[in-house]
């Protein structure tokens, strides 16, 4: 610290309060926002911290100084963090006979309350699906008030019940059975379908945890009733997420298929939520995605809270977000899958 100028010992004073609320970033995946529902907040802006820690890494990295070596100690510990903020670059494989892709989207109801002032939302989502011609289609926040058709689907699940949120599955393949989860105290839930492909039996998972309640404009309304306002709300949701993850958890178990988990989890990919629901499976952005992955339609921040998650019998061969089709609060997903070819 001598050696620093007395500009660059505040800026390592900033550099070391951020590594110690890195650290503490890294380890809230394992702390069940029901003992730490304030703290489990600061998952959300975690890849915030990864970029300022890498700014500091280049900012000591330019002027040869070995504080450099505490920021790139950081971001070596969290390289599994970084690879869920980020992807460098995507996979395509080829198209080959037994792929099948899967959509998930929260259709945000269709824009029937006109969040949007548009009138043609519903239209545009299902030209939009129609082009893109998914074989299976998972939409979270659906409502048939949308008045929207499929009719290149012939098998589906509309789930409605009094009180919760409707979803649908709309799928190529024939549809064995259907389900849903109900969670206590909540609109949100998990419908199921197992739909049979080949000789195959896929169960698919389409979820909506827990939501947070904040709009995308949130940036432009903030001041510090409102702020506490949202902490609290935040805090409160999560641990929410907490109890209906444990639910889905003991639900799953009883499967016997081969799954694909999807949907809106309303949280980030450095949370306990992401971690207790992805378990041992496949995240299909982190096997074939690109960039961000920016699932919501946050102005200024690359926010991730739609997932699809496989079972790893199965093989990811493609995954877009559709990150530039602006008709919910969220961006479509969708993945390209094959199972995975045993070896002769």
């Amino acid at each position: 610290m001598k050696k620093l100028s007395w500009f660059n010992k505040i800026m390592f004073g900033f550099n070391i309060a951020l590594t110690i609320l890195t650290f503490i970033a890294y380890l809230l995946p394992f702390m069940a926002p029901k003992f730490f529902p304030f703290l489990s907040v600061f998952t959300l802006v975690m890849p915030l911290m990864l970029a300022l820690n890498l700014l500091f890494f280049l900012y000591w990295l330019l002027q040869t100084k070995k504080q450099m070596l505490l920021s790139g100690l950081v971001l070596l510990l969290g390289i599994t963090f970084i690879s869920k903020s980020y992807k460098f670059s995507s996979t395509k494989l080829p198209v080959e006979k037994g792929d099948f892709t899967l959509m998930s989207y929260n259709v945000r109801m269709f824009n029937i309350y006109d969040w949007i002032p548009r009138k043609d939302i519903a239209v545009k989502i299902s030209d939009f699906i129609k082009e893109k011609d998914p074989d299976i289609v998972c939409l979270q926040e659906y409502s048939k008030k949308g008045k929207v058709s499929f009719p290149a689907y012939r098998h589906k699940y509309i789930f409605k019940k009094n009180g919760l949120t409707e979803q649908a599955i709309f799928s190529k393949f024939p549809i064995i059975d259907t389900g849903y989860i109900e969670f206590p105290r909540s609109g949100n839930n998990v419908v199921y379908a197992d739909i049979k492909k080949g000789k195959d039996t896929l169960r698919v998972y389409s979820m909506h945890l827990q939501s947070i309640k904040i709009s995308p404009d949130i940036h432009e309304e903030m001041d510090e009733e409102r702020s506490k306002l949202i902490f609290r709300r935040m805090s409160e949701a999560f641990a929410k997420q907490q109890q209906q993850a444990e639910l889905f958890e003991k639900h799953k178990s009883g499967c016997k298929y081969a799954m694909i988990i999807c949907g809106d989890l309303n949280n980030s990919a450095f949370s306990y939520v992401y971690r207790s629901i992805k378990g041992k499976m496949k995240d299909a952005f982190e096997e074939a995605g690109s960039g961000f992955g920016k699932s919501y339609n946050f102005k200024y921040y690359p926010a991730r809270i739609d997932y699809i998650f496989t079972d790893k019998s199965l093989e990811v061969k493609e995954y877009t977000t559709f990150g530039t089709f602006v008709n919910s609060d969220h961006f479509p997903v969708m993945t390209r899958l094959a199972f995975e070819k045993e070896e002769e």
